[in-house]
């Protein structure tokens, strides 16, 4: 079961879905608008993070995808990174720091998902 979690306005979503008897727990932080400095992912076994796609997308700034990135390796959370965004999606593609990151949970079966 996962939730979204845009901004920081948006956190309180993440002690919702803590409360719920899933077995995996993620994020959909997507399209990310802002830094998530104070994001605490205890009990939380994935986050997924990507930019806006659409002629009106928002822009996505390095340092809050780096952000997130980086509390998923202190709460040793796997970290997926979707995609840049932006009017041309597939340009922009996919790399962060010179690498896809296409981290899953490890117990993750899609077959039962």
């Amino acid at each position: 079961m996962g939730v979204s979690v845009e901004t920081e306005d948006y956190v309180y979503r993440i002690d919702d879905l803590r409360r719920t008897g899933a077995k995996i727990k993620f994020l959909s932080v997507e399209p990310l608008l802002g830094p998530m400095p104070k994001i605490n992912l205890k009990g939380i076994n994935w986050v997924i993070v990507g930019g806006e796609s659409d002629p009106g997308a928002r822009p996505l700034e390095r340092e809050w995808v780096v952000g997130v990135r980086d509390r998923c390796n202190q709460a040793q959370a796997p970290f997926f990174f979707k995609q840049w965004g932006g009017v041309q999606k597939k340009k922009a593609g996919r790399l962060l720091e010179g690498r896809t990151w296409d981290e899953m949970p490890r117990d993750m079966d899609l077959a039962k998902v």
